[in-house]
């Protein structure tokens, strides 16, 4: 026997079995109840009471010290049981399993749910419009060697999905489910780690044999009652069998095996979407602010008129998740513009939709057996809107609209039933009674009866005793000690009959009871206790019988939850001005007057957007070879704030939108269809990781370059500005080069820079076009005209934009002088900062050249062939001037620094 056995045997018999209970629920924080309250102890207890902010104590339970105790009322589990879960662990719920009163010994207890922050059916843990995943990752072995299978389901609406792709591309595919759990086997755990911590979920490593095939088939296999996955099309995923395994068996652990609703799996191709990485849908904020992580000033924010909370989770889902299918695309491009033209019916849809609940989570609470008289009522009142939606839409010949009105059942059994059992406003609680409507069951209307005409009985025995006694105070009441009592004050106490038993005596009362108080008492709580027992029993046989038509009820969530999208997309485009894209499979990517939908829908009243245009073509499909009016490479230069970044994010979020079926932002659009969207877009670290901002910089460039094909789209912003100029100089060139020039890749850009000098490649590379953005000069204030044109900038105005930034006016002041002393003493012989085309570089394989900057390639590497051979000394001249201007006895410590730095630069260029 070791020593945790020895210290156990010494334990209570309630320590006991909630030992016994913990071991069957490792690494989970065990809620253990004991009458009133939720009890912790030793680790969970510490950890509970730092995680809450309650107090800790000590208690002895027959151990040879005291153990750590922590605790909290019943009543607040909905308010501190989400504080657990958003800390990222696990929660077992333990309740009594019987009534402590008809225990003979310890009361029987169990855990009846786990509840994880992957899995949790609580309203208080669950966001009405998002989805709430738990998903498993299986990183193949030997053979399977770099692929994955994966796996993810909502245990609230039943939503399960498998899918294989390769090991690099999940990350890619759960940043696009987003997770908040993620399962995996304890051995893969440093795969898993970085994962989860990247997606931001919670990990929860099991146990080797969880992931193993033949479990997990068998798993399967049991739970859908089939003998194979052929019918779910699912039979070649081996790794992706594994993991769906993996999530189903963790769902029944958590539910202990209520799972009716989940009833099908379906395959998830990660080919079928545009693919987004998590850089891209943080950049494009398509669901939260960069700012603040909100949901205002997001896509979701602006796009969302959506009227059920599934509809909003499927919009979500949507946004995340873009098709790639043209025909799908036109689909509900079609069910969109089919309420957008008929405005009358678009608010009917709406309104009716405005009175419809959620249905996809009811249906799981009812199969799962959380389904209280309210949730019940709340269906029902659903179920009610379908015959007028049905109505509504046979109104409308659109084939995708057509779809959902098929696809909508009345469930009128199921309506009725729970019309006729329910009352139509049921109590809060079920512990109170009073949810079934009175005569719906004769046996229960007769024992309510008993119970209020006891009620009715007593207030009567207490005018009469008082009457006959003259006790003018007398009072009926009741306790849980010895039932119900007469109380007598003190001052009438001497006028108590012999025959009533005295039971009680207080500081100013007596309390009595009397055969006859006792009787009626008997009759009337019996009454009460049969009475609830029966409505639980009529109320659980409904649940039962609704729950058995848990998939007419799904198909109900799914069409509506759809249509619910289509209207709010019809409605945003109405409101916004949006129009209907061109979706085909070219690849032309032409924007007339386009708008950025979140910026503009933030803009004060009154102030407009000025839009601007983009036509963008690979040279792959039937627009190849490309016509003059469209560049495969737009070279985007201006000053700061000018709007550059604006012009590359409204365009990702115009072909995303078009891409889910939406109407867009802009005047005209034809969107052939992206493969993939890429975007790098604004600085960040990683500092724990030990990640500079430019290394992070370069780590989704080189994602961005080794993922893209002429298919994709590519919004490449400032890239190379966390190095010296050089460096960035020559990254930004060679990534432009590369993107222009490797077949592998050619993808539809928008590079914007700083780097003037990469106009020079619209001269050398054929698709290659150099645009800026306008800006005009006005007596020494610069006016953004945030308008698109052809040709280049060659000034970024970044003072100016300092000053209005707040800058001290004497630094300035000073940044202007130190910027004409630069530009005066620059000695760069070619395009560096003089903006001259550099010579071709030797060489018979027709490479284009590198601009060469004070004699040095933008590569980095000295040019062999370029040097700056001056006629005289300028840079001795230049020391000598700057030496001659300089007072060392009133400068500066920084001023000395910029001197110092000056210098070494001009005697650095007069040695190259």
């Amino acid at each position: 026997m070791n020593e945790k056995d020895r210290r156990r045997q010494n334990m209570t018999p309630l320590m006991r079995q909630y030992w016994k209970i913990k071991d069957r629920n490792p690494g989970a924080i065990l809620l253990f109840r004991m009458g009133d309250f939720y009890e912790t102890f030793e680790e969970d207890a510490v950890l509970v009471a730092d995680i809450l902010g309650i107090t800790l104590t000590k208690r002895g339970n027959g151990a040879s010290e005291d153990t750590p105790l922590a605790g909290f009322p019943h009543h607040a589990i909905d308010q501190h049981l989400p504080k657990l879960v958003q800390a990222g662990h696990r929660v077992a719920v333990c309740e009594q399993l019987e009534d402590p009163k008809m225990a003979r010994k310890i009361v029987k207890r169990g855990v009846v749910e786990v509840v994880t922050p992957g899995v949790s059916f609580r309203d208080t843990l669950l966001t009405p419009k998002h989805s709430t995943y738990v998903a498993a990752v299986h990183w193949g072995e030997g053979r399977d060697k770099g692929r994955a299978g994966v796996a993810f389901a909502d245990a609230t609406t039943g939503e399960f999905y498998v899918a294989e792709t390769s090991a690099e591309r999940v990350p890619h595919v759960l940043g696009t489910i987003a997770p908040a759990e993620l399962l995996a086997d304890k051995r893969q755990r440093p795969l898993a780690q970085p994962l989860a911590t990247s997606l931001g979920a919670a990990l929860t490593p099991q146990e080797d044999w969880v992931f193993g095939v033949d479990f997990a088939t068998e798993t399967l296999l049991r739970h859908f009652k089939t003998h194979s996955l052929k019918g779910f099309g699912v039979d070649d995923l081996d790794l992706g069998t594994v993991a769906a395994g993996a999530v189903l068996y963790y769902l029944g652990e958590t539910q202990k095996g209520r799972l009716p609703h989940v009833n099908r799996i379906r395959r998830y191709r990660a080919e079928d979407h545009l693919a987004l990485d998590s850089a891209t849908k943080r950049n494009l904020e398509l669901t939260a602010s960069m700012a603040d992580g909100r949901r205002d000033g997001s896509l979701v924010g602006v796009l969302d008129a959506t009227h059920t909370p599934m509809g909003g989770r499927l919009l979500r889902q949507w946004l995340v998740r873009p098709l790639c299918d043209v025909d799908r695309i036109r689909q509900r491009l079609d069910a969109v513009e089919a309420l957008f033209v008929e405005p009358s019916l678009r608010r009917k849809v709406r309104e009716a939709l405005r009175h419809v609940g959620d249905l996809e989570r009811l249906a799981g609470k009812v199969c799962t057996g959380r389904a209280t008289p309210r949730d019940l009522v709340a269906l029902r009142l659903t179920l009610a809107q379908i015959p007028e939606i049905k109505a509504l839409l046979e109104q409308e010949g659109a084939e995708p609209l057509a779809a959902i009105r098929g696809k909508l059942h009345l469930c009128a059994d199921i309506r009725d039933r729970i019309a006729a059992t329910l009352v139509d406003e049921p109590p809060a609680k079920m512990d109170s009674g009073g949810y079934v409507r009175p005569g719906f069951n004769a046996e229960l209307d007769e024992l309510r009866e008993i119970a209020s005409g006891g009620k009715t009985y007593l207030a009567e025995l207490q005018a009469r005793e008082a009457k006959a006694t003259g006790i003018t105070s007398l009072k009926v009441g009741y306790n849980r000690v010895f039932g119900y009592y007469l109380e007598v004050s003190n001052a009438h106490k001497g006028k108590a009959p012999e025959a009533w038993i005295r039971k009680q005596t207080l500081v100013n009362a007596e309390r009595y009871i009397t055969d006859e108080l006792k009787t009626y008492e008997e009759k009337i709580l019996t009454a009460q206790e049969r009475s609830s027992e029966l409505e639980t029993t009529l109320f659980a046989e409904l649940r039962m019988r609704v729950a058995e038509e848990v998939e007419p009820l799904q198909a109900n969530a799914r069409a509506l939850a759809t249509l619910d999208v289509f209207a709010s997309f019809a409605e945003s485009a109405e409101r916004n001005g949006y129009v209907r894209p061109e979706v085909d499979g070219s690849a032309v990517l032409e924007i007339e007057n386009g708008r950025h939908p979140v910026v503009e829908a933030s803009l004060p009243a009154g102030e407009s957007f000025i839009p601007n245009s983009v036509r963008l073509a690979s040279p792959v499909g039937e627009e190849a070879p490309l016509a003059d009016a469209y560049g495969q490479v737009l070279v985007i230069t201006g000053p700061n704030m000018a709007g550059k970044s604006v012009v590359l994010r409204q365009t990702g979020l115009i072909v995303l939108l078009a891409q889910v079926g939406a109407f867009v932002p802009a005047s005209r659009a034809r969107v052939g269809v992206v493969d993939a969207l890429f975007t790098r877009v604004g600085a960040s670290d990683n500092l724990a990781a030990g990640e500079s901002t430019f290394l992070v910089e370069m780590n989704e460039t080189a994602n961005i370059l080794n993922n893209a094909t002429p298919r994709s789209l590519v919004l490449l912003d400032e890239v190379g500005r966390g190095t010296s100029t050089f460096d960035g100089l020559s990254i930004a060139w060679s990534i432009v080069e590369h993107l222009h020039e490797a077949p592998d890749v050619q993808a539809r850009t928008l590079f914007a820079t700083h780097y003037h000098e990469l106009n020079a490649l619209a001269d050398r590379l054929e698709r290659v076009k150099s645009f800026s953005v306008r800006v005009q000069e006005h007596e020494g204030r610069v006016v953004f005209l945030r308008t698109l044109v052809a040709g280049g900038a060659d000034h970024s105005f970044g003072i100016e934009v300092a000053r209005m930034a707040g800058l001290p006016p004497e630094v300035v002041s000073r940044a202007k002088d130190v910027l004409r002393h630069l530009q005066a003493h620059d000695v760069a012989a070619e395009v560096g900062v003089s903006g001259h085309t550099a010579p071709e570089a030797s060489g018979g394989d027709g490479a284009l050249a590198m601009p060469v900057v004070s004699g040095v390639q933008a590569s980095g590497v000295p040019a062999p062939s370029v040097r700056v051979e001056p006629a005289s000394d300028p840079v001795g001249e230049s020391l000598k001037a700057e030496v001659a201007r300089l007072d060392p006895d009133r400068m500066t410590p920084i001023e000395a620094l910029i001197a110092l730095s000056e210098l070494s630069r001009l005697l650095g260029s007069g040695t190259k």
